[in-house]
């Protein structure tokens, strides 16, 4: 056990940093510039209001729970709600595990464009000559890599291999020391990204298109869904990733300042990724309305069928698409630690070594992550499914700190050692309004179902392996609650409370 309590990060930023490199992933550079061309600035808005009224309080909990027990996701859980609630801890790290699994192929995505990128800058033939020659050149490369690639599975196996080689190196040598590399690095590629694309004609209709709102949309269930899924895709919030990095932090570490640097931030790379994208897709479309209609798609593929695009098209572009493949990839990396950070975490709570719990993840990672690198079905639905499920885990967040005492838990945990502290008032009233939104999204989202057959096929059956449908959602969300209930009481013995 002292292997896990005993290391801590050197300084307020390195966990400033690790924060950032938690939050500042894959979903900043490819998930949000997809849905804020999708929905426009109807999305962006209530993604804005979401970081206040979701996001920020849930973190500033999360923070408070792994600094006070530093006993990891479901340890932490457990100490703060008791020995009834603990498997619902369990599936907040299942959920993040979840999506860990398919962030893991996102990773190896990007490290094969960076090949792509790097082989056309030593070879005679550039992007620009290869979409020359053939227009479907980076769309055939994408169905190539994302469905049953041998080499993408190799490289996803890779990334696996590299991502547990820095965290055996232990928090200050291993991910503190690759974090202060990677976030400084992707906040100037990004500007450098977004300057050029700013600069191409047509492209500052992009801009104007990403901040124009359409109030039609705000009657659509899926936005509001999608819009605080995402808060909380890309913040870290309800991911408990912040219970497990707080877990390493000093004693007096600073609750509230740590937590609004972390998820400005995050939004700030976020708005810079889709300040990046969008106007390059404007410049690139033969009219504004060909650009809208590819936008609203909701493509996978956009960060990737569009970027090697835009770079064609300018003077160095080869060069300058590896750069942003190399940020993109850093990107996800940096994001790609501290879940399996989590994973080690609460595995060396169980009393195994974290040299054995390395090659555990090892193979638990490959074994999960496989499906999704070998079917781009199977990934879209665990995007999905615990996409989705991060709501479900900050409701369960919000209700620790509820069973806890809402102003015991702001005064004991969070005002402690913080320089500035949030309003109570405002405090509390966003975890009950969390509480109460997060049932009523979900309950409005499943109501309306987003396949052809929702909860049963055509032939009456449980729709169980259908992409979208509400019965994979609830199957997948209900075996992890159902068995995380039975073994409840040997993960409190095993890892809340020891003997």
């Amino acid at each position: 056990m002292k292997e896990f309590t005993t290391e801590q990060f050197s300084s307020r930023w390195g966990i400033i940093l690790a924060s950032l490199g938690m939050a500042i992933g894959a979903g900043n550079l490819w998930r949000f510039p997809r849905l804020a061309g999708q929905y426009g600035g109807a999305f962006i808005f209530l993604w804005i209001l979401f970081l206040f009224i979701w996001s920020i309080p849930l973190l500033l909990a999360e923070f408070s729970i792994g600094k006070k027990f530093r006993k990891g996701v479901i340890g932490s859980y457990g100490e703060l709600t008791g020995k009834k609630y603990t498997f619902l801890g369990f599936f907040i790290a299942i959920c993040t595990l979840g999506i860990a699994f398919y962030y893991s192929v996102v990773t190896a995505w990007a490290l094969r464009y960076l090949g792509l990128s790097v082989s056309h800058v030593f070879s005679s033939l550039s992007i620009a000559d290869s979409i020359s020659k053939n227009p479907d050149y980076l769309n055939q490369f994408w169905l190539d890599i994302s469905n049953g690639s041998v080499v993408t599975i190799l490289v996803f196996i890779a990334v696996i291999l590299v991502a547990t080689y820095v965290l055996s190196r232990g928090i200050k040598n291993g991910l503190e020391k690759a974090n202060r590399i990677l976030i400084p690095s992707l906040f100037v590629l990004l500007m450098v990204v977004c300057a050029i694309a700013l600069n191409m004609e047509n492209g500052v209709l992009g801009l104007e298109y990403m901040f124009s709102i359409d109030t039609k949309l705000f009657a659509q269930p899926n936005i509001w869904i999608e819009a605080v899924s995402q808060s909380a895709w890309s913040t870290g919030a309800g991911w408990g990733l912040l219970i497990t990095l707080s877990s390493y932090s000093k004693k007096n570490e600073d609750v509230t300042l740590n937590t609004f640097i972390g998820a400005f931030g995050n939004n700030t790379a976020s708005l810079l990724a889709g300040i990046a994208i969008l106007p390059a897709v404007f410049a690139m479309s033969v009219s504004e309305g060909d650009a809208i209609s590819y936008l609203q798609s909701g493509n996978q593929a956009l960060v990737f069928t569009i970027i090697p695009k835009l770079f064609a098209n300018v003077y160095g572009g080869d060069l300058l698409s590896t750069l942003f493949f190399l940020a993109l990839f850093l990107a996800a990396f940096s994001s790609l630690l501290p879940m399996i950070e989590l994973f080690v975490s609460n595995v060396v709570r169980m009393g195994i070594s974290r040299k054995k719990s390395m090659i555990l993840v090892i193979s638990v990672f490959i074994t999960a992550g496989f499906p999704s690198v070998y079917s781009l079905d199977f990934f879209s639905n665990q995007d999905w499914v615990w996409g989705i499920g991060l709501i479900l885990s900050g409701l369960f967040i919000a209700f620790g700190v509820m069973k806890y005492g809402l102003i015991k838990f702001k005064t004991e945990l969070i005002d402690v050692d913080s320089d500035f502290s949030v309003s109570l008032k405002y405090f509390t009233a966003c975890i009950v309004v969390n509480l109460l939104m997060g049932v009523v999204l979900i309950y409005w989202w499943l109501s309306r179902g987003y396949s052809t057959y929702p909860w049963f096929d055509e032939n009456g059956h449980w729709n169980l392996f259908d992409v979208y449908s509400n019965a994979s959602v609830l199957t997948q969300w209900g075996v992890v609650l159902f068995f995380g209930f039975l073994i409840n009481r040997f993960l409190y013995k095993k890892i809340v409370s020891p003997v």
